[in-house]
């Protein structure tokens, strides 16, 4: 059984994943959603994949290098060790912006001895959609389609290139460079050169792990969290994806496949929120601009997510030539779901418009264009709160009055009477608190399950859902309402299994899911140490940190037997709320020794 063990690399504008065998199996240029140049991970005959195969007398040893997204293998067989150390560049220019070209570098240094391996270089343009031919071309080893929309890639190196494409046996006796570029190079490119781009890279993701917030607990694991979340943002538009990945999984040989290279809006509140907290104030900005942009002024059609680019329009296809994670087809690209209707975007939305007004300073003109947004959702809440949709675990088949949209839908009213009163806008407040209060009463009344002793998962029904658990931290109940108290305590004897969550336990479009939805863990964490059942929280959250993988990463899901991981990764989603409750955590900590 193979985990997902894998490392990031990236450098904002696009990322690989490398796995503890020093492989590249997921690369796509020139941005995060391109199609893919190496998709080994996805079809192990078929994906394509960069790599170096060492005799099996070789240990192999991988770990990121302290503070940075950049990643160290080392092959050591006693007598004879190399590292190979593999990043995307990414470092300031003069003129303020960044070198982030769609380059991977693999700096390879010679420890001891004179190692020997074979450079293993198989390409596979536009998802191994037709053939790639890879030719030497004196100067790079030159990789091309053949058939179709032309894509390329160059890679250089001063290992003798017809033995790189021979794969012959290549004995290290000095340290060495592979570059792989989207674009041909207009300079030589030496080992020098590579080792500059390395110490550069390698100082500025120290500098920028250094401005992050320190705190008493759990710091190397927020800080790694940080990391991965920074390198899952694509800079030219502040968007944060919510993974590298696409068709990774939730069970193995299921079709619960989906492509996660997108931004969601759902998750932006949650982004903002944490980064800003971790002081990265520039990179929770530019995302917010991001959203502010892509969504429209007085239009109803507000979707639940879109491009890195804004793109609106994400139709999804099917890659069927490929046999998938561990043969679980299909392999999708573009989600279906951007087109659903979910009721409680309008919520997140709000929430987010709230913490611009909140936390950042905000000129006329721009508050004047954002008041006309919040007008414009509150008069959307307004029309269809009382609808059915298909909720937050985005389900593809009947429409329900689930919970949580119609509290995300209380959210939007009053977040939309807090920025009033900032704004010192009156006009709507009597409506408004009319609204939110209708709306209030109606989740108190239909959301609350007499039988069960707790919040369900929509209106009538028994069925639990870890959504619930969210309702004190968007401020609809007090930690300590024996509603809420009761809601934690019931969700956790249903949806819990030996300290994994499911997100609910009934039958949906696919069946009864079976696999753990990491974040809503995080969830019931948070839920426990809020009413007061920290020590048990914490042991929950201890023994979720000892489930990632080698390098501390997450995806989306856990197999509850194995507790593999699973899913579309590394996942935000995960890694924001890990930085949150170890937040929560920190500070619960530094204000009892305060007391003390």
């Amino acid at each position: 059984m193979e985990n997902l063990n894998y490392g990031i690399i990236g450098n904002c504008r696009s990322a690989a994943l490398v796995s503890d065998k020093g492989s590249i199996d997921w690369c796509c240029l020139p941005i995060f959603d391109s199609a893919s140049v190496f998709g080994k991970i996805l079809d192990d005959k078929k994906g394509g994949n960069l790599s170096f195969e060492v005799t099996e007398d070789y240990e192999i040893l991988q770990e990121y290098l302290w503070q940075t997204n950049i990643l160290s293998t080392t092959f050591d067989n006693g007598e004879h060790a190399f590292q190979v150390i593999d990043f995307m560049p990414r470092y300031p220019k003069n003129d303020g912006s960044f070198y982030s070209p769609p380059d991977i570098v693999r700096f390879l240094r010679l420890i001891k001895g004179q190692p020997t391996f074979k450079v293993i270089y198989d390409p596979k343009l536009k998802y191994a959609i037709g053939t790639t031919k890879t030719i030497n071309e004196g100067e790079y080893i030159h990789s091309y389609t053949t058939e179709g929309e032309y894509e390329s890639v160059f890679l250089y190196s001063d290992i003798d290139l017809d033995a790189i494409l021979s794969q012959k046996t290549v004995t290290l006796k000095s340290n060495s460079f592979l570059l792989l570029s989207y674009h041909e190079k207009l300079v030589e490119q030496t080992l020098d050169r590579s080792y500059l781009k390395f110490q550069r890279t390698k100082t500025y993701w120290m500098n920028w792990s250094a401005r992050t917030t320190t705190y008493p607990l759990y710091q190397k694991e927020i800080v790694r969290s940080a990391l991965t979340l920074k390198a899952l943002t694509f800079e030219r538009t502040g968007a944060v994806l919510a993974a590298a990945t696409t068709s990774l999984p939730e069970t193995i040989g299921e079709v619960r496949n989906w492509d996660y290279r997108f931004c969601w809006v759902r998750d932006a509140s949650m982004v903002i929120r944490v980064i800003t907290g971790l002081g990265h104030v520039k990179s929770a900005k530019k995302f917010l601009q991001f959203i502010i942009h892509t969504i429209p002024d007085k239009d109803e059609k507000i979707q639940i997510m879109y491009g890195i680019n804004g793109e609106k329009d994400l139709t999804e296809e099917f890659l069927d030539h490929l046999s998938g994670y561990e043969n679980s087809s299909p392999v999708r690209i573009g989600n279906a779901a951007y087109a659903q209707k979910q009721n409680d975007i309008y919520g997140i939305l709000m929430e987010v418009l709230f913490q611009q007004f909140d936390q950042f300073e905000t000129s006329i003109e721009n508050s004047e264009e954002l008041w006309t947004i919040i007008k414009s959702i509150t008069a959307i809440v307004k029309k269809h709160w009382q609808e059915a949709d298909k909720g937050i675990w985005e389900l593809r088949t009947e429409e329900r009055h689930f919970v949580f949209s119609k509290l995300l839908c209380w959210v939007a009213i009053d977040r939309a009477i807090k920025i009033s009163k900032i704004l010192k806008r009156s006009k709507y407040l009597e409506e408004w608190h009319e609204l939110r209060n209708d709306i209030y009463q109606d989740i108190y009344v239909n959301g609350w399950n007499e039988e069960v002793q707790a919040y369900t998962q929509s209106y009538g029904s028994k069925d639990l859902d870890a959504s619930t658990l969210l309702m004190q931290q968007y401020g609809f109940v007090k930690a300590t309402d024996p509603r809420f108290i009761s809601t934690v305590q019931a969700t956790e004897r249903e949806l819990c299994t030996d300290g994994l969550m499911y997100r609910y336990k009934n039958n949906d479009d696919f069946g009864e899911p079976s696999s753990s939805f990491t974040i809503c863990t995080f969830w019931l964490i948070d839920s426990l140490h809020k009413i007061g059942e920290t020590d048990k929280a914490r042991a929950y959250f201890d023994q979720l940190l000892s489930y990632s993988n080698h390098l501390g990463l997450f995806s989306e899901d856990i197999d509850f037997k194995t507790k593999r991981l699973l899913g579309n990764f590394p996942q935000a989603y995960s890694h924001l709320a890990l930085i949150e409750t170890a937040v929560n955590f920190s500070k619960e900590f530094a204000s009892a020794k305060t007391e003390y």
